[in-house]
């Protein structure tokens, strides 16, 4: 999986382990947070690896996915949770190279982790199969005005990848979904300059309250899981109602 180092990813990463997943994950830069992760993964049995690898460049993620079927074997399941928000700014205040990394980052990494786990997973191709998972948001539907248009326009992208791979290989063993979170409590609002954007918001969602990490792993752990074998192309989305 990409971007398991903390937040949305760990919490994936954690549960995925405690179900029995073996897994390898990339982190960007923050070796201490990745270490973290690996250690307790590690500590419940998991056969894990943690890979210093920029999900921007297709080199590392070709590597990335050797490493994983070198210490795994067959890959099976894709978790695509990397992403950069390219700051928060009104349209008219976006800065060329963060738009160009996140979408990066957001869009042709997406693609290309899939196009790697396809490779390995098609029955096509000689794969037995498998299931991707790609983290969206909600923003992709409220566009989210004022504050991460950009970000938001890089998930609908996602969620028309999602619909569209999942047709190319249903017939190929692989079921392809993605989890669009809403609002949740994670350290991102804080990096982007917000720390108060939880309490400034949580009024606005039906049940009053933002989500948690581990609430967006469950619906993760769904989809990849036999108990979802007839769904593909899905958006699930976990906002609480937003």
């Amino acid at each position: 999986m990409t971007g398991a180092s903390r937040g949305i990813g760990a919490a994936i990463a954690r549960l995925l382990a405690a179900n029995g997943y073996n897994i390898v994950f990339n982190y960007a830069t923050n070796e201490a947070a990745a270490r973290s992760v690996l250690d307790h993964l590690t500590r419940a049995g998991t056969r894990a690896a943690a890979v210093q690898a920029d999900i921007s460049r297709e080199a590392d993620i070709q590597r990335l996915f050797e490493i994983a079927q070198r210490e795994l074997g067959p890959i099976r399941a894709l978790v695509n949770n990397a992403a950069v928000t390219g700051g928060k700014a009104r349209v008219e205040e976006i800065d060329a190279a963060k738009l160009t990394y996140m979408l990066a980052v957001n869009v042709a990494g997406t693609m290309l982790c899939a196009r790697e786990a396809v490779r390995r997973m098609s029955t096509r191709r000689g794969g037995a199969g498998g299931a991707i998972v790609n983290i969206s948001s909600l923003a992709a539907r409220t566009g989210s005005a004022g504050e991460w248009v950009h970000y938001a326009a890089s998930k609908g992208a996602v969620n028309t990848f999602t619909i569209g791979l999942a047709r190319e290989v249903a017939a190929e063993g692989i079921r392809v979904n993605a989890v669009a979170p809403g609002l949740v409590d994670t350290d991102i609002h804080a990096a982007n300059g917000e720390p108060g954007r939880l309490g400034r918001l949580a009024p606005t969602i039906p049940m009053h309250r933002a989500g948690t990490p581990d609430e967006i792993a469950q619906g993760v752990l769904w989809l990849l899981s036999d108990a979802a074998s007839y769904t593909t192309g899905t958006i699930l989305e976990i906002g609480g109602g937003r």
